[in-house]
Formats: C-alpha cells, structure tokens, sequence
C-alpha cells in the first residue's frame, strides 16, 4: 500500500520548446562570441585587428594561438 501520486501528468513534455529554444539560442550566440574573439581577423567584425589587439592577453589566457 503505497500513497506517492505523480505530480507530473505522464504526458508531458519534460523541457517545453520555449525553454529548449532558448538554449539554442543562447548557445549561438555565445559561439559567434568565441569566434568574435579568438579567430575573427577582421571578416565579420569589420574591425580589422582592433578586436584582435583588444582582447589579446585574454585571447592568450584562452590557449587560442594568435602569432
């Protein structure tokens, strides 16, 4: 004789799609941060190396080769 119920309805959905979207999203940007600043030269940014020069040292304490 057992009285734990489920709270959770059995369908469900464990993540809605608002929140897994999201995710996504927040996932793409901070990628295209990463390249921003460790690889981009100038081909996006249209900054030239003022990005490059700008985020240097952190570049370096990132392990992202640069010279």
């Amino acid at each position: 004789m057992s009285n734990i119920q489920s709270v959770r309805p059995l369908n469900a959905p464990a993540v809605s799609a608002r929140v897994l979207w999201t995710a996504v999203g927040a996932v793409v940007l901070l990628l295209l941060l990463a390249y921003l600043v460790a690889f981009d030269q100038g081909a996006i940014s249209q900054s030239g190396m003022y990005l490059h020069e700008l985020m240097h040292d952190g570049r370096h304490l990132l392990g992202v080769p640069c010279h």
